[in-house]
C-alpha cells in the first residue's frame, strides 16, 4: 500500500471497476426500489469511476444515467401520485 498523501492511499484500478460496476447495479435497482437513495448513491459512484478515470467507463456511463432515471422517476411519481412509492397493483 503506497500512500500518496497524509492518511490517503491511491485508489487501484480494482477499485474504480468497482465503483463503476456498483453505480450500474444501483442504479438498475433504484428503478424498481429505493430510487430516492440508490439514484443518488448511483450518481455520485459513476462520477468517481469517471473522474478516476475507470477502464469500465461504459458501464460507469449507464450507472450514471440510470441514477438520472432514478431521479427522474421519482420526480414523475411525486407528480402522478404525491408519493414516493409505486404499486403494481394500483
Amino acid at each position: 500500500m503506497r500512500l500518496t498523501a497524509p492518511g490517503r492511499r491511491e485508489t487501484g484500478r480494482r477499485d474504480t471497476e468497482g465503483m463503476a460496476v456498483a453505480s450500474f447495479v444501483l442504479g438498475l435497482v433504484g428503478l424498481l426500489v429505493l430510487n430516492f437513495v440508490l439514484g443518488p448513491i448511483a450518481i455520485v459512484l459513476a462520477t468517481m469511476a469517471l473522474r478516476r478515470d475507470t477502464p469500465r467507463r461504459f458501464r460507469a456511463l449507464l450507472g450514471l444515467w440510470l441514477g438520472i432515471a432514478d431521479i427522474v422517476v421519482l420526480a414523475l411519481l411525486m407528480a402522478a401520485n404525491g408519493t414516493t412509492s409505486w404499486s403494481i397493483l394500483g
